[in-house]
């Protein structure tokens, strides 16, 4: 089964780009993992059901938070934007303006 995952010629693009196409796509993966876990949640009516699926979408939230960790380790700009933002009380969007800045 082929995949359909990159904008510009597979056999041109590195290593690097293809792993990090990868991890791409795996974020989103796991993003709408834990979207779908959600959406079952809010409407299951099965406690036991609920508590299974808790304990997945919990999985798949770790799994997300690895994805994107891998990531910002090769690209630290970004993690210097997000540690400007992340875990900090205050408006989020002016956080987010003031880290962009300080990581121009």
């Amino acid at each position: 089964m082929g995949f359909d995952q990159y904008h510009e010629p597979a056999d041109e693009l590195s290593q690097e780009t293809r792993t990090f196409a990868r991890m791409i796509a795996s974020v989103i993966e796991e993003a709408e993992a834990i979207n779908w876990y959600e959406q079952r949640i809010s409407i299951e009516k099965d406690a036991e059901a609920v508590a299974i699926m808790k304990d997945a979408q919990g999985e798949e939230f770790k799994h997300f938070g690895m994805d994107l960790e891998f990531l910002l380790r090769r690209k630290p700009k970004w993690k210097g934007i997000l540690q400007g933002i992340l875990f900090k009380d205050g408006d989020i969007v002016e956080l987010g303006e003031a880290a962009e800045k300080a990581n121009d």
